[in-house]
């Protein structure tokens, strides 16, 4: 009887995506279209960077109407909010953002603070207030250490391990992301990847990205082809408000900057004519001649005298 050889396994193919032009995920249009429609998706990149304890991981989420999400014109950036079950059934409420202005901290804590507030209703027992996480993604840096995961939280001075639960703060510095430092878990990488490298730019997409269902997935929704021309102007006009509000703000140091030194000059001016002025007084000259050479009043060169 002759022996039948079964074919070869097949290897499965990874999936691909036609050739397209991707919009940078960190636009709130698209980051919302990804983050804020897919469950799986959203679970998957909360899980992956956020250091939540074992047994503690996402395995819901819900997300919040705009009514129950805080509406504050200084938080214009906020993107996705999620209300989150754990492994232990405990729930949660995460805010994710972008951009980094000078008030950034305060906006966020100021925001995560005002969603913890409004959970509680009329009646409602303060036992029923969940957790707010406040995650800031923020594509430029504002920290001069070479970390870029910042965790901030209530704590004991005396004991930091005993912790006061309810607002945590956890900010991203995507510039300084380096997979080859990154100790966390391998779907975090891919994650961070995926919102630091692609954009218009992108031409060859990395084939981790393909082989990977749910960033896969991600990249389909970047896709230019998925949006509609209302929405591309929309996403067109974000982009040239961020340039314009960074150019306000430059221009605004540059200007902070020249009236500072414009002042130190003329502080300093003064206070040599100041010192001319009392050297004067020292060395017996008249009133009128100190006047003179100070351009001080008479009046103020009087004072000077009193205090020496």
């Amino acid at each position: 009887m002759a022996k039948i050889i079964p074919p070869k396994k097949q290897r499965k193919k990874p999936h691909s995506l036609k050739p397209a032009r991707f919009l940078d995920p960190k636009s709130d249009l698209v980051f919302k279209n990804i983050f804020g429609n897919k469950k799986e998706i959203t679970i998957s990149f909360l899980n992956s960077i956020l250091p939540f304890p074992e047994g503690h991981l996402i395995e819901a989420i819900e997300y919040l109407p705009s009514e129950q999400t805080p509406r504050i014109p200084t938080m214009k950036n906020t993107i996705v909010d999620v209300k989150c079950t754990d492994q232990q059934g405990n729930f949660f409420i995460i805010e994710m953002q972008f951009n980094w202005f000078t008030s950034f901290m305060k906006r966020m804590l100021f925001g995560a603070s005002k969603a913890f507030v409004q959970q509680l209703g009329k009646g409602e027992d303060y036992e029923s207030l969940c957790p707010v996480y406040g995650l800031a993604i923020l594509n430029e840096n504002f920290d001069t250490s070479n970390e870029w995961f910042h965790h901030y939280k209530t704590v004991n001075i005396k004991n930091p391990n005993i912790t006061l639960p309810g607002l945590e703060l956890f900010f991203l510095e995507l510039q300084k992301f380096k997979p080859q430092t990154f100790e966390h878990k391998k779907m975090g990488i891919l994650w961070l990847r995926f919102l630091k490298e692609i954009d218009e730019n992108v031409c060859d997409v990395p084939p981790e990205f393909l082989e990977n269902k749910l960033i896969s997935e991600a990249l389909e929704m970047a896709q230019e082809s998925a949006y509609t021309p209302a929405q591309l102007e929309t996403y067109d006009r974000y982009w040239d408000a961020i340039r314009v509000e960074k150019t306000i703000a430059r221009d605004a140091k540059k200007e902070g900057e020249r009236i500072g030194i414009k002042k130190g000059i003329e502080q300093g001016i003064e206070q040599n004519k100041v010192e001319t002025a009392k050297s004067m007084i020292m060395a017996g000259c008249n009133t009128e001649l100190i006047a003179q050479v100070s351009h001080f009043s008479p009046d103020f060169i009087e004072k000077l005298k009193k205090e020496l």
